[in-house]
């Protein structure tokens, strides 16, 4: 099975330059339907308008964080089910372990490049 590649993806980071990176990395992999938020309750909005087939999301944000993203996403019967990937610069055991407690499919610790994030999308989605 292959990915497909004009998927909707959002990627959420409150850093624009993260933003900026994750976006060309995507589009390194040639995925080129993407679509931004700089906190989780921008993203949970434009989740709630249009569905996405994967969410890319960094842990640390202000007013609201990745991981209550995440618990949020998985919360709601018609958002439960997308693939979320979580990034963060914490590589801490206790971050993972809640990470997979709130239900995400991945992890990747900054900083990575295009065939980490190639990876994690490939084993989260399936395909190459």
């Amino acid at each position: 099975m292959s990915v497909d590649k004009k998927m909707p993806i959002l990627i959420v980071d409150d850093y624009k330059t993260m933003l900026r990176i994750i976006r060309n990395l995507l589009r390194q992999l040639e995925f080129t339907n993407v679509d931004e938020a700089t906190d989780g309750s921008a993203a949970l909005a434009k989740l709630r308008e249009k569905p996405y087939g994967l969410v890319i999301s960094d842990w640390n944000m202000q007013p609201m964080t990745g991981l209550e993203l995440l618990k949020a996403v998985r919360a709601d019967p018609k958002l439960k089910d997308v693939p979320f990937i979580m990034i963060t610069a914490e590589s801490k055991t206790e971050n993972v372990i809640a990470a997979k407690e709130a239900g995400v499919n991945n992890y990747i610790v900054k900083p990575f490049n295009a065939e980490t994030l190639h990876k994690k999308i490939a084993m989260v989605l399936g395909g190459s």
